[in-house]
């Protein structure tokens, strides 16, 4: 079983909508999380997310979640937004290190810029294209974990 566990600032954005777009591709054999570094708990994720969700057809009840050791020690893969998101996680969790990645640098070979475009606090047009961005990434992530 594949444990993926999305990584996100604030578990209201980004990571929900990774996790949303990849438990809608239903593969077999992969169970989808999310967390957030600085996270409250119990948010729901932002309007503009969950409205660009919707338009693609996705559903996905979202409750953020602040990222704690059962997250990373139920992983079997942990895919953040950004190269400091990675950071952090290995700075924390150390002997986790081997299984934390930002999603671009799992997907993507010779990446030079690693950091999905944070939405918050902009206009829908920014959330369209982060889910752009994000389809695209999980659409190489859905080839990746078929293969391995």
């Amino acid at each position: 079983m594949k444990k993926v566990l999305f990584v996100c600032t604030g578990n209201t954005c980004r990571s929900p909508m990774a996790e949303a777009i990849l438990k809608n591709n239903a593969l077999s054999g992969v169970e989808v999380r999310s967390a957030g570094i600085y996270a409250s708990d119990g948010q729901l994720a932002s309007q503009h997310a969950r409205d660009v969700l919707a338009e693609h057809q996705i559903v996905h009840q979202h409750s953020s979640n602040s990222l704690t050791i059962e997250h990373v020690d139920w992983a079997t893969h942990i895919l953040t937004m950004t190269n400091a998101h990675a950071v952090h996680i290995q700075q924390m969790y150390p002997q986790y290190s081997d299984k934390v990645h930002t999603l671009k640098g799992f997907v993507q070979q010779d990446v030079i810029y690693e950091d999905v475009i944070d939405p918050y606090g902009g206009l829908k047009s920014h959330y369209e294209a982060t889910f752009k961005e994000l389809n695209e990434l999980i659409d190489r992530l859905t080839i990746k974990l078929n293969d391995e």
